[in-house]
């Protein structure tokens, strides 16, 4: 429908013309009779004037309040007359369907180029290729044996040319007849092994052989990776004649031969020759290809062998020299030996590659500890033996084998709990090694150090990280490799040599910390784990299955305290009343250990309290004893609280106190002062922010200490003594170094610690009392030294 704008039509109406004249640019106009039923008029009118009645039409009434000259605007509505044709007397236009058209070398270089980010796997891809081709001919050669007849041996020979910079790779499997050629390697991305498959599902009577690799069509396409040029000779066993399929990297197009030089005939199989680019000729290096295929391919079933430089030592004879051959001469009578040397002897020849049988793919009952020890210092290049290992295997909804194991110490250090990003898991995609650069996709964080192999069948060959993260594959996975890393743990902390548990807690301790802060969904696997020293254990660490057997049958908490030391921390005055309730204390002497706590929040219902907080309960108030001893200090710890000013937020009766005046607690959701210690060494000197994030602090005091009481006795007699608010400064400034914060001010501190020392020294060894002890003391001193000076002569024999 046409439709005008806000200003056509305002334009219009101001010129005054009832005239209207199409333009050849516009489609022809009818004219609809005004007859249109009042809902349509309506809406037509809407979609009208919606710019000048601000969207709004009533039904049944006029539009002269617009105060607009009937004319075609107003009064009608126009259409199309190809709109207003009758569909049903004409037929429908033809529709064409027409084909996507590219730019094929463009297209090529953004699929292989985005699949493929490492140059390394052209060589992993074309192996994969030649595997799934000897898999097709030895499944059809069960029923068809005139197929394998030509050539018995099923292997993959890579023969490398370093000087000219040529990979040759030749596989004795099924091979392409021409039609093949043009449909498997003509048509990006189309797989012949995924129409493999789908033939033996179809059949239904064979089953389809999960062992084939590549169902994707483009792995042989990363040769391009590295190659300028590629030539594919292959023989089929179907086809009389061998094919020679050619194509450039930069080209759009292919050419297919038949092969005609009776040299470069071969009975079945595929040869496929890279010409490698000018910057990628040093992958042609003999040594480079068999580490290549010993990473990638490993444990491909069928053998692989790589043409490579060998030698043998023999012995030579050597010739005497002149001066020696002359003495020789003249000794007629001494029988001369002929003079050998050892050389070594160089040749080449092929080498078997991948002898090693993957061991995830036996049974793990016929697999002794010595051979999962063996793998894994061979696979990870360790000399030590794992702690422990896990092999099994997962079915259902995903399917895969792994061998994990918990090494014997930390790689990185013990303080390295950040890097997430290690080789540790090497993953394979049916026995084809993909990739062992991970950022947690298949391990948290504080799992990192967890090594192993993951083989699965689910995940596509030229899986990328991308794929990874998005996965649900993985995700699934991730899931059941972190249980079974968890009972593996498990299983060393249950095990009777106590040491090993105290071996792994040493190196990987910290690690499961950080899990309890990032891991909520695994906090009950985690908490069974860590170890704590206590109060009832300074020597030897224990767990918190340990910790809720030993408590008391009253105790309905488990209580703990974070300093820097074992020392500090079981000499810090928060401990006096638990100790003499034998209630036992965690020591969290590490950094991280206060966070993980507080993350777990409880164990087994029991929560964990911090006793260097505010509110704590021992479970033992006497509300009649509370209120009488409020009675008498409440207003003593008002002074004191007007003393000390914004230093605290108030000043309580403490009942965690037995031997120590005061202490100086935290508020309940404040920063403990172990905590604040640490974010003051986080701030890089900045402490600004910090201001913000501390927490409230409490003045407690001990109303049975004698320094208390005389405190007491000095509010009432006189509140105002210089004395007693010195004494009250002196007691906060003590009482923030024993309860673990850092005083703002340690010159003052020490400037008032003197000053008490002066009073009080002065008032012992100053008084008159005093002076004739040291007057008598002075007097004996000095005649003993008279006395020692008189020195009678002694005669010996007759001689003085």
């Amino acid at each position: 429908m046409l439709r005008l704008s806000k200003r056509s039509v305002s334009s219009f109406l101001r010129s005054g013309d009832k005239t209207f004249r199409v333009t050849s640019a516009l489609p022809s106009i009818s004219r609809s009779s005004p007859s249109t039923t009042d809902s349509r008029r309506c809406d037509s009118e809407s979609r009208w004037y919606s710019s000048l009645t601000n969207g709004k039409c009533k039904k049944n009434e006029s539009l002269a309040h617009l105060n607009m000259k009937n004319n075609w605007v107003t009064g009608y509505r126009y259409e199309s007359t190809a709109a207003a044709s009758d569909s049903s007397s004409q037929a429908p236009p033809p529709v064409e369907k027409i084909e996507y058209k590219a730019e094929v070398s463009r297209l090529m270089d953004l699929i292989v180029n985005s699949l493929y980010s490492n140059k390394e796997v052209f060589l992993r891809e074309l192996i994969s290729n030649a595997s799934d081709a000897l898999d097709k001919l030895r499944y059809l050669s069960v029923t068809n044996p005139e197929l394998s007849k030509d050539a018995a041996d099923l292997d993959i020979r890579i023969y490398a040319d370093k000087e000219n910079g040529v990979i040759t790779l030749t596989d004795s499997g099924i091979g392409m007849t021409r039609q093949e050629l043009v449909d498997c390697l003509g048509t990006i991305a189309q797989s012949g092994t995924a129409k493999f498959m789908k033939a033996l599902k179809d059949n239904k009577d064979a089953g389809g052989d999960n062992n084939l690799i590549g169902q994707f069509g483009v792995g042989f396409y990363s040769a391009f990776l590295v190659a300028e040029r590629v030539t594919v000779s292959t023989k089929s066993p179907k086809s009389d004649k061998q094919y020679v399929w050619e194509s450039e990297a930069d080209s759009s197009s292919y050419t297919i031969r038949e092969e005609t030089d009776p040299q470069l005939v071969i009975p079945r199989g595929t040869r496929i020759t890279l010409h490698l680019k000018r910057d990628d000729k040093g992958f042609a290096d003999p040594e480079r290809i068999q580490k290549l295929v010993k990473n990638y391919s490993q444990f491909v079933s069928f053998p692989i062998y790589t043409w490579q430089e060998k030698g043998y030592t023999k012995e030579v004879e050597v010739d005497d020299e002149p001066a020696e051959s002359k003495k020789d001469d003249q000794d007629d009578q001494t029988e001369r030996k002929k003079k050998t040397k050892k050389v070594v002897e160089r040749y080449w020849d092929w080498e078997l590659t991948n002898e090693t049988q993957p061991i995830w793919l036996r049974n793990s009952k016929e697999v002794t500890t010595e051979e999962y020890n063996e793998f894994y210092r061979k696979t990870f290049n360790e000399y030590l033996d794992p702690l422990a290992s896990s092999h099994f295997t997962t079915e259902g909804e995903v399917e895969f084998r792994s061998i994990l194991y918990v090494p014997p110490v930390s790689p990185m250090g013990k303080d390295d709990v950040v890097n997430q990003k290690t080789k540790n898991i090497r993953l394979y995609v049916k026995r084809v090694f993909i990739s062992d650069d991970f950022d947690g996709e298949l391990f948290p964080r504080y799992l990192s150090f967890i090594k192993g192999v993951v083989d699965s069948n689910d995940l596509p060959l030229n899986v990328s990280r991308e794929i990874l993260q998005e996965s649900r594959i993985v995700r699934i996975m991730k899931k059941r490799l972190v249980k079974k890393a968890f009972d593996m743990i498990l299983g060393i902390s249950l095990s009777e040599n106590r040491e090993d548990y105290e071996k792994f807690w040493d190196n990987f301790g910290k690690h499961l910390k950080l899990g309890c802060i990032e891991d909520r969904e695994n906090h009950k696997r985690l908490a069974p784990l860590l170890r704590f020293f206590s109060s009832q254990s300074e020597n030897d660490m224990i767990s918190l299955d340990e910790y809720v057997e030993n408590m008391k049958a009253e105790q309905k908490a488990i209580y703990y305290i974070a300093s820097d030391s074992v020392t500090s921390a079981k000499n810090a005055p928060f401990l006096e009343k638990l100790m003499e309730k034998e209630l036992e204390v965690l020591y969290l002497v590490e950094p991280i250990d206060e966070v993980a706590i507080q993350s777990l929040k409880s164990y087994k219902d029991k929560d964990f309290i911090d006793i260097s907080k505010e509110d704590l309960d021992l479970g033992d108030k006497n509300e009649e004893k509370e209120a009488a001893v409020k009675k008498e200090f409440g207003q003593t710890c008002d002074w004191i609280k007007k003393r000390l000013g914004d230093k605290v937020a108030s000043v309580q009766i403490s009942s965690r106190l037995s031997s120590s005046p005061c202490v100086l607690v935290s508020g309940k959701f404040g920063w403990s002062a172990n905590m604040e210690r640490l974010m003051k060494q986080q701030s890089a000197g900045d402490t600004t922010s910090l201001e913000f994030m501390k927490g409230r602090r409490v003045f407690e005091i001990n109303p049975d200490h004698s320094i208390i009481k005389s405190i007491n006795a000095a509010y009432w007699s006189n509140p105002s003594d210089e004395d007693a608010m010195r004494a009250i400064d002196l007691m906060y400034d003590a009482a923030l170094v024993s309860s673990g914060f850092t005083p703002e001010n340690p010159a003052e501190l020490g400037g008032k610690i003197y000053e008490m020392m002066g009073i009080a020294l002065s008032q012992k060894w100053s008084s008159s009392e005093a002076q004739p002890q040291q007057q008598h003391m002075a007097q004996s001193h000095n005649a003993e030294l008279l006395e020692a000076e008189v020195v009678e002569p002694v005669e010996v024999d007759g001689k003085k």
